[in-house]
């Protein structure tokens, strides 16, 4: 493999099991990996977005009414949103 046969030499490939660029995790189905998943009680939530700030994937965003949800598709059901959220509108859930 060298840059004459148009592949990478050793020196040009990313280390491994590193994220290189923000939002990388999006070209991936990681909501498959998870155990537990959010549900959300919409009457307590208050919508400060603080589980969309703490979101380590970056997955939870507003939805037409204001309330903060995930996308199911890249949640990884660590429970950070959960564990944030002060007015307790987000629960952890077995996956079924």
């Amino acid at each position: 493999m060298t840059e004459s046969e148009g592949k990478p030499t050793w020196q040009q490939i990313e280390i491994g099991a590193i994220i290189t660029e923000p939002g990388s995790a999006r070209q991936y189905q990681t909501g498959d990996w998870r155990t537990q998943r959010p549900t959300y009680v919409h009457e307590r939530c208050i919508k400060c977005g603080l589980c969309s700030i703490y979101c380590p994937e970056g997955c939870i965003e507003p939805n037409e009414e204001g309330y903060f949800e995930a996308d199911l598709f890249y949640c990884k059901g660590c429970g950070i949103c959960a564990r944030e959220c002060w007015t307790k509108a987000i629960n952890m859930v077995e996956e079924e």
